[in-house]
């Protein structure tokens, strides 16, 4: 089967979130499973193609006001995956994704409008593929163009459409007055299209006009459909229910896997723990806590700072954190508020707290390995991937049953010794406390505390398991699209 991947970014060459990483790692899974792969992706100011060439030269894409011609280059892939890059100067050659600390590129809608159609042309002559997967707002007219503006175009007779949510909270919100710059009709702003409180949703039209729809986790995929986590959206997910699934993130256990980790100063695994001892050592001396006693549980937390995440409930409860045997040690960077909260407490307890106010790949890798628990609070949480990393390095998460968390993470029975971590559902700062103190109370028995790392080490989340899952996705738009052609 050939799938095309549509996406605003993905590594190595672009990255802002987890969606980059899935991007880069699902495609390479599949092709391993022996699908063909085609991945299309804007050509950023930062991106670098190896062995760069051009295939296609020029793609009119047409606006209300001008013509605009964009072309697409290639460049060295991996085996039965293919890139392919819009490369439009104007509307990509800038220091940023999606805007600047100001706040976002003013004409975003124009960006990713001419990238998903610079797409579906690009597909008539690279290939058109079996489905189209599409990710998150920014390729959301993929779906949305082929069910309209290209319904009758018989080069997309047999081509189906997915199209995952990776977070609800971003939807590509425009004013109506976009659709005729767009070449987009009027009569898509109808509250069963595009019009949401008197705005164009691209996430909306998307919604709508996909074959498939999938999220990053089971549990997500049905919060969704909540008022509390559908942001506007949850009716629309609802009508579509029969259509809606959530496949859990696989993860890519070549660079998260403590036996062979380049960026830890020692190595172990479930059968032989010791090294995890050194590793905490080195964790401590790098954030600065040298001389602290080994023997007091380290929590870690490796972050983007955000109201998402839950952070305000950690300043609910420091105060009567600050009174136990344990220390912090926390990376991240975003909003201003968390960062600052997070060095005040620094100040006040800096025998206990450790921050680091940045995004450092070493150091994230350091607190998987060298930390005791891993604390992810989250308001909510589409998929996760830290806690995922926390269970192989035998790090215990700590995590509030929500999204992805909720299906990744087993509480911890000790009648039974079976569970791989904590979780707590209200989201207050009692029942992030309460969770703790239980964290607490199983490490102070050792023998306990080994079988909950050792049942986390021994979980397996990688990609070739949600391959599977979206296989059977694609293989069920496929056949929808058969039967409707003879039909």
């Amino acid at each position: 089967m050939h799938i095309a991947f549509v996406a605003s970014e993905c590594v190595p060459f672009s990255k802002t979130g987890g969606l980059a990483d899935v991007v880069g790692a699902l495609p390479r899974a599949l092709a391993a499973a022996g699908h063909e792969v085609s991945i299309y992706i804007p050509r950023y100011r930062l991106t670098r193609i190896p062995e760069e060439r051009m295939v296609v030269q020029s793609i009119t894409v047409p606006f209300d006001d001008q013509y605009r011609f964009c072309s697409i280059v290639t460049g060295a892939g991996y085996p039965g995956v293919r890139f392919y890059f819009v490369d439009y100067p104007p509307f990509f050659d800038r220091d940023g994704l999606y805007g600047t600390a100001s706040g976002d590129f003013p004409d975003n809608a124009e960006r990713f409008a001419l990238f998903c159609r610079a797409v579906l042309e690009a597909s008539k002559i690279l290939g058109v593929p079996d489905v189209f997967h599409c990710h998150d707002w920014q390729s959301a007219l993929v779906p949305l163009l082929l069910k309209t503006q290209y319904a009758e175009d018989p080069a997309f007779r047999n081509a189906g459409t997915v199209f995952t949510i990776h977070n609800i909270g971003y939807q590509g919100l425009f004013p109506p007055e976009i659709l005729p710059l767009l070449m987009l009709p009027w009569d898509l702003f109808t509250i069963t299209k595009m019009e949401f409180f008197g705005n164009v949703n691209f996430l909306k039209g998307a919604l709508v006009y996909s074959d498939f729809i999938t999220t990053v986790s089971r549990k997500y995929s049905q919060e969704i459909q909540t008022t509390e986590f559908g942001f506007g959206l949850d009716g629309v997910l609802k009508d579509r229910a029969q259509n809606v699934t959530g496949i859990i993130n696989g993860v890519d256990y070549e660079e998260w896997n403590p036996q062979s980790d380049k960026y830890i100063v020692a190595h172990y695994d479930a059968e032989d723990l010791n090294g995890k001892q050194h590793c905490k050592e080195d964790l401590l001396e790098h954030m600065g806590l040298n001389g602290a006693n080994l023997n007091i549980p380290v929590i870690g937390i490796v972050s983007r700072f955000a109201a998402q995440k839950g952070f305000d409930l950690i300043g609910q409860i420091i105060d009567r954190l600050a009174l136990e045997d344990i220390l912090f040690t926390v990376l991240g960077s975003g909003d201003r508020l968390y960062e600052e909260m997070f060095m005040r407490l620094a100040k006040r307890v800096p025998n206990k707290i450790a921050v680091r106010i940045a995004y450092d790949n070493m150091l994230a890798h350091k607190i998987e390995a060298g930390a005791d628990m891993f604390l992810m609070p989250s308001h909510y949480e589409p998929c996760g991937l830290s806690q995922i990393y926390s269970l192989k390095y035998g790090t215990v998460p700590i995590v509030r049953s929500t999204g992805g968390l909720d299906d990744t993470v087993d509480p911890w029975d000790p009648r039974t010794k079976k569970g791989t971590g904590f979780k707590f559902q209200e989201y207050t700062g009692d029942a992030l406390l309460r969770t703790i103190h239980q964290a607490l109370q199983v490490y102070r028995d050792q023998t306990s505390w080994q079988r909950l790392m050792r049942n986390g080490m021994s979980k397996d989340f990688s990609w070739k398991i949600s391959v599977r899952e979206y296989v059977r996705v694609y293989e069920r738009v496929r056949q929808q699209h058969a039967q409707a052609i003879l039909v």
